[in-house]
């Protein structure tokens, strides 16, 4: 996903284009105003200058007027002397149109049923004009330019304190408490509020995740006691002599059900803790010494089932992880594969890195079962009824960074692979 432009970025864009805009605007209107102001001028002057010269040809029929480098005038009685771009034209005022490879402006008016036509040589005026332009427009690009190096350095002044409290807010620690997001003097009323927000929102954190603190510590020492009792005590009342075999049955039932809840247990506080927490309580765990001993413990649920438990591939193996989670994990595995075979086979395997595979002839799972457990996973689901299921293993093993795959054929079984290598 592409990142999102910072707001530094967004107002210095919105101020060059606010600027350029109106660098734009202030030209085109300056040309407007330009043109406009220029064909005033020549019309006041043109129309100055004929009403002079039609006045001095009231005051003697005889005069005769003499062209001038800059000015010129055509009567309108020979047509062959009126130029081509005058020709046909009615009153009023041309500019910038070329006679006798001349620029010019004329003023054009009927004057006793005939056209006459003054015109003035503006070639000079023209390039001073486009010289004048060329230095307007230098002189925009330069302020355009100026004001751009001024709006990046005041927007740098401005968004700086809230990129400091930014880099203030990346640098908070979860597993840090009595942090705080400090404001120095000079700066704003809103960044005070934000700050002063921030903070107060740390302090209800903290108290929030003291409590969590307590409560899991609480939990792990009231729970952990009376299931320790009651597995403590089913273990010295199955060692008495002359016991019952239907107590004795009830017995070993009580004894595998505080086992189970000792797991469950462990397992759920594991998912209550901060995986960098976990990290410092871990252990050196060797893979290849503890399946065996996993297997073993669970080779007993296979007494009533035509099934056989092999380990192959066992190769020197050590990851650093909390020994009774690996423990919960691997045997939860292993006892849902029993659970769902019949006969025949289950495989073992290690792999490197620290890959845990476990292969079952069982019933097997449809696309369907296995996208709707990765779907109770991900909404955070439970799982129906008791013991701890592949939903509660799947999270353990997204808390702590491992990775739990499966793949299966409906009757086909299933292939169930635990990745422990982060």
């Amino acid at each position: 996903m592409s990142r999102r432009s910072g707001l530094r970025q967004r107002i210095l864009l919105g101020l060059l284009g606010y600027v350029v805009v109106l660098s734009v605007a202030v030209v085109a209107h300056g040309f407007i105003v330009n043109e406009h102001a220029e064909r005033l001028v020549w019309q006041t002057l043109l129309d100055s200058e004929m009403d002079h010269v039609l006045e001095l040809h009231q005051r003697n029929a005889g005069y005769h007027w003499t062209n001038t480098q800059s000015l010129s005038l055509y009567d309108g009685r020979d047509p062959a002397g009126m130029p081509e771009p005058l020709r046909g034209v009615g009153p009023g005022v041309y500019d910038e149109i070329m006679i006798d490879g001349v620029e010019r402006v004329a003023l054009v008016r009927n004057v006793d049923g005939r056209p006459v036509a003054l015109a003035l040589d503006i070639t000079d005026l023209e390039e001073r004009e486009f010289d004048m332009g060329l230095t307007m427009l230098g002189s925009t690009v330069t302020l355009v330019v100026l004001l751009c190096i001024a709006i990046a350095w005041s927007v740098n002044r401005l968004v700086k304190p809230l990129r400091d409290m930014a880099q203030s807010i990346v640098k908070l620690r979860p597993d840090q408490s009595d942090q705080r997001i400090e404001t120095p003097d000079s700066a704003s009323a809103e960044l005070v509020v934000i700050a002063d927000a921030l903070n107060d929102y740390l302090q209800r954190n903290d108290r929030f995740v003291e409590r969590e603190r307590v409560f899991i510590d609480s939990a792990s020492h009231e729970l952990r006691t009376p299931v320790a009792v009651i597995a403590g005590a089913s273990e010295i009342a199955l060692q008495q002599p002359h016991l019952p075999e239907p107590a004795r049955g009830q017995l070993l039932r009580i004894q595998r059900t505080a086992r189970g809840v000792e797991e469950l247990v462990s397992l759920l506080l594991v998912l209550a803790k901060d995986p960098a927490r976990l990290a410092r309580s871990s252990d050196h765990v060797a893979l290849d010494e503890l399946i065996p001993g996993i297997v073993e413990d669970h080779r007993h649920l296979t007494r009533d089932k035509d099934l056989q438990l092999d380990i192959v591939g066992l190769r020197p193996c050590e990851i650093v992880a909390p020994l009774p989670i690996v423990q919960v994990a691997i045997g939860n595995l292993l006892r849902n594969a029993i659970e769902h075979s019949d006969r025949g086979r289950i495989t073992i395997r290690l792999e490197a890195p620290a890959t845990v595979i476990i292969e079952d002839p069982g019933h097997g799972m449809t696309p369907e079962e296995i996208a709707q457990i990765y779907a109770r996973v991900a909404r955070g689901g439970g799982r129906d009824g008791g013991g701890i299921g592949l939903d509660l293993i799947s999270r353990l093993c997204e808390h702590l960074g491992w990775r739990l795959d499966f793949a299966s054929d409906e009757g086909r079984g299933t292939t169930t692979t635990l990745r422990m290598a982060s």
